[in-house]
């Protein structure tokens, strides 16, 4: 009876551990938003019954636009696009419609300027007049853009050119095409009026008493993205290939229920603000399953710029990322640098970044406002980083991440400014189960001196790189079970102006020069344990202003 007696108890303890690890899984399932998705009647409308050819020659604006406003009035449907070469202006969604392309469609945009008239739009977070964009939708619910053919925004007829992204027989195909090359022979403009737009401040932007005719000689410059949609709900982008933009591929501004799935998304990769997805003050999204290959960041979360960001007050929010792949971007998986709403609750897993100039990226600057908190990474894998693997950067200077040959900048003048509403704020990352194949460095902080980078976790996250681990102007970092492998070993990790760092368990080239430099009168409570400092050269540097009770080594 008492062998029984303690079988059961063992069963009950079984049972318990089972209960509570299931009840576990299920809470944190129960964490992830639910995204509702779209529902479409099974009534489907050729464009061909409305008079289009997909000559590649007709145009087909008004035949796609009657098609999709007629399948809308009546209570929704398919729309589909046959196999084709069709051309066509803006083409506008509607409520309750599925754009449908057959894998062998091409929807073509042209590079008639005239066709696309000047709208009160949105650029980089701001209200601006652009040219309508190729795709628009406002204020839609259920919707959808689905099939497996391609969607082409004609990009390279609006996109200036610069020279050193090109080799010697492109560039000179490019200016004997038209168009005209600025007095220092470094960029190719498409027309005179995108020339005076580059050299207008703020170009664009929504000014009291203009209208769209006090813009008319700058109009080709003021680019749109490819698809815009905004305030909108439920909504579907699936299968098809999104490429050659004449600014962003996809943008998403003040939308709910939001999928992307199994999307190629492409750009050529000098191309000019050519980001693959800006998801903007945006809620309940998931991306999966995708493709990105392009000129500028490839997921990135936005929420509105300055001011007029902070005024919308409209954070994205509730977001799943996952089994993603990117391959040429500025970012890998992007927050900022216009966040100025916030970014909050977001999850990011099962991705790979493939040549990205950074992997991780997170980026704003003083005057942004806006708090980027709760945001959880698990497994990305990298190969190939020109810059760096994660980095988080609060003095972003709108440049390209990795400077071009021979490009010199200036470094970062730290001065302290009060906080204020303007000042951004990121905080409360967890980054797990990170691997990268080839970085310039490994991880990078640069908080400001009135506003650290505050509370980030990496934990089992290996590294091969030339440089090490640079945490400049943080607090709270905690580092567990980091390997970074690194050709310059001097040192692996240099801490400035930094305090609560939290280092266990970092493993490191044997033999490493130097393993932890610390500087900045500000630097204090940087503890290390679970490390052999043993196989590096020399443990440990101090600048003259720091206390050496400053790094803490134990056991």
């Amino acid at each position: 009876m008492k062998y029984f007696s303690g079988n059961l108890s063992r069963l009950k303890a079984v049972l318990a551990c089972i209960i509570l690890s299931a009840s576990s899984a299920v809470a944190q399932s129960q964490v992830l938003p639910v995204i509702q998705q779209v529902k479409f009647k099974k009534d489907t409308t050729s464009i061909v019954s409305f008079g289009a050819k997909g000559d590649g020659i007709s145009l087909n604006t008004q035949s796609i636009n009657r098609a999709i406003a007629t399948s809308s009035q009546k209570g929704g449907g398919v729309v589909l696009i046959p196999s084709g070469l069709w051309l066509t202006g803006p083409i506008e969604l509607k409520s309750n419609v599925n754009l449908h392309l057959k894998r062998d469609a091409i929807l073509l945009f042209t590079d008639d300027f005239n066709q696309y008239k000047l709208v009160e739009g949105n650029w980089e977070g701001q209200p601006a007049w652009r040219n309508q964009s190729p795709i628009s939708g406002t204020n839609l619910e259920n919707i959808a853009i689905t099939g497996s053919g391609i969607i082409d925004g004609n990009g390279g007829s609006w996109r200036m050119v610069k020279k050193d992204k090109l080799t010697e027989s492109q560039w000179k195909k490019l200016t004997t095409s038209g168009g005209s090359v600025s007095e220092d022979g470094k960029t190719w403009y498409p027309s005179e009026k995108v020339v005076k737009g580059s050299k207008t401040k703020n170009a664009g932007v929504l000014e009291a008493g203009k209208t769209a005719a006090d813009y008319q000689d700058i109009k080709d410059f003021l680019r749109p993205n490819l698809v815009v949609l905004t305030n909108c709900k439920k909504i579907l982008l699936e299968g098809v290939t999104f490429q050659n933009s004449p600014a962003w591929n996809l943008h998403p501004l003040l939308c709910q229920d939001l999928t992307l799935r199994n999307l190629q998304v492409k750009n050529p990769w000098y191309a000019q603000n050519g980001d693959g997805v800006d998801v903007e003050s945006c809620k309940n999204v998931l991306i999966e399953g995708s493709t990105f290959d392009v000129g500028d960041d490839g997921i990135c979360i936005k929420s509105g710029r300055d001011e007029a960001g902070r005024k919308r007050g409209v954070p994205t929010e509730n977001v799943i990322i996952r089994n993603n792949v990117v391959y040429h971007a500025h970012g890998g998986f992007v927050i900022g640098s216009e966040m100025s709403g916030g970014a909050k609750n977001i999850w990011v897993y099962d991705c790979s970044f493939i040549g990205t100039d950074i992997g991780l990226r997170f980026k704003t600057t003083r005057g942004r406002g806006g708090i980027v908190e709760n945001i959880y990474i698990n497994r990305i894998n990298m190969i190939d980083i020109p810059g760096e693997a994660i980095l988080f950067d609060m003095y972003y200077a709108a440049v390209d991440p990795v400077p071009l040959a021979g490009e010199k900048r200036e470094a970062i003048k730290t001065v302290v400014v009060p906080v204020t509403d303007a000042t951004p704020q990121f905080k409360n990352f967890f980054i797990k189960d990170i691997v990268a194949n080839g970085a310039e460095k490994a991880i990078f902080f640069r908080g400001l001196p009135e506003m650290n980078i505050k509370d980030v976790h990496l934990e089992n996250v290996t590294i091969q790189s030339k440089k090490g681990i640079e945490i400049i102007e943080a607090s709270g970092i905690f580092l567990k079970n980091v390997n970074v492998i690194t050709e310059d070993t001097n040192p692996i990790v240099q801490v400035q102006n930094s305090n609560n760092i939290n280092i266990n368990g970092l493993q490191y080239k044997n033999g490493s020069d130097l393993l932890f430099s610390i500087t900045g009168e500000k630097s204090k409570g940087v503890k290390v344990s679970g490390t052999d400092v043993s196989k590096a050269k020399k443990t440990s540097t101090f600048g003259d202003e720091v206390n050496k009770s400053a790094l803490e080594i134990s056991k």
